[in-house]
C-alpha cells in the first residue's frame, strides 16, 4: 500500500504546479524567473539527494566489507558520455515547462493541464510511426475517449469558448509534444544508473539550457530574495524533487501499468486547484470531459491488467 501511496502523492504533486505558476504571474514575475528558480531549487535538492544516496551506499559497502575498488568494479561507472546523455535527456523537461507555463498566460490553468495531458495519445502516435505499427483496437478507442474528453473539458461545447486563445492552445499542445519526447528519451538514457544520480544530472542539463535561454538575472537584481524564492522553492519541491523521488520508490514495486493509472491523479488535482484557488469557472460538462480523459488514460492499463489476470487463471 505504501508504494501505491508514494506514486499517487508524486502524481498529485505535479498537479499543484500550474496554480503556483499563475499565482507567481499575478505577482509580476516573468517566465524565465519562475522556471529559473524552480530548476535552481530542484537542482540543489536533487544533488543533495544524490549526495545522501552516495553516503548511504558507501556506509552499506563498509558494513559488508566491500572495498572502494571492489565497489567500483561491481557498479556502473558513469563516464562523461553518460553524463552528457542524461543532461541532454533532461532538456525536454525545460522546453515542456517553458511552453506549459507560458500557455498559462493566455488560457486558464484548467485548460492548460488538459492540453498537456494530450501527451498520452501523442506518445502513442510517435511510437506507432517510429515502429511502423498500427495501433490496436483498445488504443484507437482510447484515442477517441481522449479526444472527446478534451473537447468537453476544454469547454468547446460549453460557454467557456470566450477563454480560447489560439497562441495559448498552441503552446499547451506543444508542451504535450515536448513531454512526450521527454518520456521517450528519459527511459532510454543510461537506465542502469541509480535514479538519484540520473535525476540530478537530468535536472542539471535542464538548468544549463535554461540559463542559456534566460540568463539568471534574478540572482543579482534582488528579486530572488522576495516572494520569487518562495514560488521557486515550491515549484522545485513539487515539480523537480518530490515526484521523481516518490516514483523511484514506488514504480519498481507496483509496475509501470499501475503507475500510469495513478499518474492520472495529476489532472483532477490541477483542475480542482484552478477552480478553488484561482476561482476559474469549471462547468459540469467540463468535469465530464475530465472524467473521460482520465478514463482514456487508465483504460489501456486496466485492459492489460485484466488480460494478464485472465491468462493467469487459464494457465
Amino acid at each position: 500500500m505504501k508504494y501505491l501511496i508514494s506514486v499517487l502523492v508524486g502524481a498529485m504533486s505535479y498537479g499543484i504546479l500550474s496554480t503556483i505558476v499563475v499565482l507567481a504571474y499575478g505577482q509580476g514575475y516573468q517566465l524565465g524567473e519562475v522556471v529559473g528558480t524552480q530548476l535552481m531549487t530542484g537542482c540543489i535538492l536533487a544533488w543533495l539527494l544524490a549526495l545522501y544516496t552516495k553516503v548511504r551506499e558507501t556506509r552499506k559497502q563498509r558494513k559488508q566489507g566491500i572495498t572502494p575498488a571492489e565497489a567500483g568494479r561491481l557498479s556502473l561507472r558513469m563516464t562523461w558520455k553518460h553524463r552528457m546523455l542524461l543532461m541532454l535527456a533532461g532538456a525536454p523537461t525545460v522546453v515542456t515547462g517553458l511552453l506549459y507555463y507560458q500557455s498559462l498566460r493566455y488560457i486558464p490553468a484548467s485548460l492548460a493541464i488538459i492540453l498537456l495531458f494530450q501527451f498520452t495519445w501523442i506518445s502513442v502516435l510517435i511510437q506507432a510511426v517510429s515502429k511502423r505499427q498500427r495501433p490496436d483496437k483498445i488504443t484507437v478507442l482510447t484515442l477517441f475517449l481522449l479526444f472527446g474528453g478534451t473537447l468537453l473539458a476544454a469547454g468547446v461545447l460549453g460557454e467557456s469558448t470566450a477563454h480560447f486563445n489560439f497562441l495559448g492552445i498552441t503552446l499547451g499542445l506543444l508542451s504535450a509534444v515536448s513531454y512526450s519526447m521527454f518520456i521517450i528519451f528519459s527511459g532510454k538514457a543510461v537506465p542502469s544508473v541509480h535514479p538519484a544520480y540520473r535525476s540530478a544530472w537530468m535536472v542539471t542539463g535542464g538548468l544549463v539550457l535554461l540559463c542559456i535561454l534566460f540568463p539568471p538575472y534574478f540572482l543579482f537584481n534582488g528579486l530572488l530574495w522576495g516572494q520569487l524564492l518562495l514560488f521557486g522553492f515550491l515549484l522545485g519541491l513539487f515539480g523537480a524533487f518530490i515526484p521523481p523521488v516518490l516514483f523511484a520508490i514506488g514504480v519498481p514495486h507496483i509496475g509501470g501499468g499501475m503507475a500510469g493509472i495513478l499518474g492520472a491523479a495529476e489532472l483532477p488535482v490541477a483542475v480542482l486547484l484552478s477552480s478553488f484557488v484561482l476561482h476559474e469557472q469549471v462547468s459540469g460538462l467540463q468535469w465530464t470531459g475530465v472524467v473521460l480523459v482520465l478514463l482514456g488514460v487508465v483504460m489501456p492499463e486496466l485492459y492489460k491488467l485484466r488480460w494478464r489476470n485472465t491468462e493467469t487463471v487459464t494457465s
